[in-house]
């Protein structure tokens, strides 16, 4: 048994993470960001849970951009294939689970 008090986590690089469980195929890790990631596609769903702060999500739909600003327990849920990218808006504390080794 652990305790991880993700209020108090905070990476010397952005996008660093804790490792909080593998479940067969899935990992699931808690992140620390205050810049954004870059727009990528995963190769399965993958699930993203705001904990702290504020991130706006963006993913291209039909050729066009839509934005969705997440707030703490807010979650977003991407399916294979849905291109997005996050974009902190300050420090934020994610929630990511997804496929291992996914982007």
């Amino acid at each position: 048994m652990r305790i991880i008090d993700v209020r108090t986590f905070t990476g010397d690089r952005p996008w660093q993470a804790v490792d909080v469980e593998a479940i067969d195929d899935a990992t699931v890790r808690v992140h620390w960001t205050d810049q954004p990631y870059h727009w990528h596609v995963n190769d399965g769903p993958e699930v993203f849970v705001v904990l702290d702060g504020r991130v706006d999500m963006s993913v291209r739909v039909d050729g066009r951009v839509e934005t969705h600003t997440l707030e703490p327990g807010t979650i977003f849920h991407a399916e294979a294939g849905d291109e997005h990218v996050a974009h902190p808006v300050g420090a934020a504390r994610i929630l990511v689970v997804e496929r291992r080794g996914s982007e």
